[in-house]
């Protein structure tokens, strides 16, 4: 999410750094080169232009180029105008006045809001403790109504039964009433989409619009689409006068241009970004956090929330006690790589890290997913006996997990040489921790 601009912009403030003391001229030259990055991150031409003009207004004033740490307040200001560029604050759901609230999202063929549905669905239930209820109202692309009943299997919220003969519109109206009679809270209303905007389409939105009055009108974008996203948001806003955007497939925009153009022309809020193929790959969409990670300072807040999802308390302070009488067994270990991979993916996980992007041993690393997946099946192979006790693991054992995992000798190997080597490490900072330095074990796995 956002390397390119990130490396970019990085490269140009390392230069500012490297000056003591800041002229006029120095900023200009630094402001021209961010311009450059913008517009190739795909950013609206008239945004970047605006958005500049509002950082020159403020870097080169006296209280800047006079301060002991001039670079410093240039990296501020833009950090601050990236944020007001994205919305400012975090934008809340409407979920307030009638019940159920009804979400209507809206969009694209192909920019995932189908899958989107759910995600807002899981998320409702398991975040805002509330009980969605989906309604699959495109009737035009085939597999769509089935579409949406798996996934409602797969995250236990009910669907609202509807066939292809059916009127969206009706459909609409009815799944409400049916959602108020059985005491469903919200409602979420999956619409058809087009490969383009047609008038056609945009009637029967504007018909559902008129029957069900959605407390949250919400456009699925493609963030990878760039400006084409952006101009997509300006034709939905026009007619249907959206409340709100979820940008889909963020984890894969390495340039950032939809995200940091659609507030500005559309001044409506981005609420929700997509961030992998996960029913729980939804996140809320925080300005202060993304302008922090696109100027390469991390997101230490979402990583340590996406932690606290995880942690079970009771069994942190267990795993504490293991690893202090160095009792740390492959099951525990297996409980760990489970609570990592719930977190979301390496790559993601990483780039919360403030600085990580900068380590250019580290930038170009291949996170390799699978092999966590591999680990696990090696582990889920053995006995229990042989979690807990892996010194009996002889070789026709190895033999043995090898063939059922799906996975050769050597990988056994090599994780029951790597688990020997991390039982020497916690044994190694038990003892530092004997001699009077406290040390949160337990902080080495979550």
């Amino acid at each position: 999410m956002f390397e390119n601009l990130s490396d970019k912009l990085a490269s140009v403030f390392k230069k500012l750094k490297g000056k003591g003391h800041l002229t006029e001229d120095d900023i200009n030259k630094a402001l021209k080169e961010v311009k450059l990055a913008l517009l190739e991150a795909d950013v609206n031409y008239k945004v970047v232009k605006d958005f500049l003009n509002r950082v020159k207004e403020k870097a080169v004033g006296q209280e800047v180029l006079k301060s002991l740490t001039p670079a410093q307040q240039v990296i501020k200001i833009v950090r601050d105008e990236l944020v007001n560029l994205m919305g400012g604050t975090t934008p809340e759901l409407n979920l307030k006045g009638k019940v159920p609230a009804v979400l209507m999202l809206v969009g694209l063929q192909g920019s995932g809001k189908t899958t989107t549905c759910a995600k807002l669905a899981k998320f409702l239930k398991s975040k805002r403790g509330r009980h969605p209820f989906l309604v699959p109202a495109d009737v035009y692309r085939p597999a769509a109504i089935e579409q949406l009943q798996k996934l409602g299997e797969q995250i236990k919220v009910p669907v609202y039964h509807s066939s292809p003969e059916d009127n969206p519109v009706e459909i609409c109206f009815q799944a409400v009433n049916e959602a108020r009679q059985k005491g469903y809270d919200a409602v979420i209303l999956d619409t058809a989409g087009r490969l383009h905007i047609d008038e056609k389409m945009m009637e029967e939105l504007k018909q559902i619009k008129a029957r069900v009055y959605p407390q949250e009108i919400l456009l699925v974008a493609d963030a990878m689409t760039g400006q084409d996203a952006v101009n997509v948001a300006k034709n939905f806003n026009k007619a249907l006068d959206i409340t709100g955007i979820i940008l889909t497939k963020m984890e894969g925009d390495a340039r950032g241009g939809a995200a940091l153009s659609i507030k500005a022309v559309t001044q409506k809020p981005i609420k929700f970004i997509g961030v992998g193929e996960k029913l729980d790959a939804l996140d809320v969409f925080h300005p202060d956090r993304i302008a922090s990670r696109i100027l390469g300072m991390g997101d230490v807040l979402s990583l340590i929330e996406k932690a606290q999802e995880t942690i079970d308390i009771e069994k942190a302070k267990e795993l504490e006690k293991k690893l202090r009488k160095n009792e740390f067994t492959l099951e525990d270990f297996r409980e760990q790589l489970r609570r990592i991979r719930k977190m979301g993916s390496l790559e993601q996980i990483l780039s919360m890290i403030p600085g990580f992007g900068q380590l250019k041993e580290l930038k170009n690393m291949n996170v390799d997913e699978k092999q966590l997946v591999r680990i696990e099946a090696i582990i889920n192979s053995m006995t229990k006996q042989e979690r807990l006790r892996p010194e009996i693991i002889n070789g026709s054992r190895r033999r043995r997990i090898a063939k059922g995992s799906g996975t050769t000798v050597q990988e056994v190997n090599r994780l029951l040489k790597e688990y020997a080597q991390m039982k020497k490490m916690i044994k190694r900072f038990t003892k530092m921790g004997k001699k009077g330095k406290r040390i949160n074990l337990a902080s080495l796995f979550h």
